[in-house]
């Protein structure tokens, strides 16, 4: 098996570091912990970050230059039926990829009086994406979108957590497709 590189250590370290933000807050989650679960020393953590806090700054931006790119990857696709799928099928990709960055973004906006700033940027970005105007605000639309997403979030990690990635993959997109409005039978809207 090939040594990982810089890049791949860093990546898991971001991502597990991720998940203990998630489980524990910020504020709680010691450089330690996240040295531990990395299996690395707390010296040999901070040569690949200076510190915790660029260790959540780097799950942001993961986040949010995936986003960014899934904006601009997806801009092409008429609004509807398709684009929702290639942005359903991005996210599913995202969460497997990225398991505990996936489950911090969610965690913070979720446990946030008016969530983390950041991570409301983000979440208009996804809105932007599928074609949400906030200054005309279609309350069904929002709460479909709502629905899938935060389905389709919980549902992936579950799958990474039992290793049926694969097998889940179409049924997750779906159930995400139903709660859009585009189940089988209904006209794409």
């Amino acid at each position: 098996m090939p040594k990982p590189t810089k890049s791949e250590i860093d990546a898991d370290i971001v991502d597990r570091a991720s998940a203990l933000f998630a489980r524990h807050g910020f504020d709680h989650t010691a450089l330690q912990q996240i040295a531990d679960a990395v299996n690395y020393s707390k010296a040999g953590l901070l040569h690949h970050f200076p510190s915790k806090l660029a260790i959540y700054a780097a799950a942001i931006d993961t986040v949010r230059a995936h986003m960014l790119e899934v904006r601009a990857s997806t801009a092409h696709i008429p609004l509807g039926i398709e684009r929702d799928r290639a942005l359903v099928e991005r996210a599913v990709q995202f969460t497997y990829d990225w398991p505990g960055v996936s489950m911090l973004a969610s965690r913070i906006a979720e446990n946030e009086p008016d969530g983390d700033p950041q991570l409301v940027e983000i979440g208009l970005i996804l809105y932007e994406a599928l074609g949400i105007d906030l200054k005309k605000l279609d309350m069904a639309r929002i709460v479909r979108v709502t629905s899938a997403f935060t389905g389709l979030g919980v549902t992936a990690l579950q799958a990474v957590r039992v290793d049926l990635k694969r097998e889940w993959r179409d049924h997750i997109v779906q159930a995400a497709m139903d709660a859009l409005g585009h189940g089988k039978g209904r006209a794409a809207k």
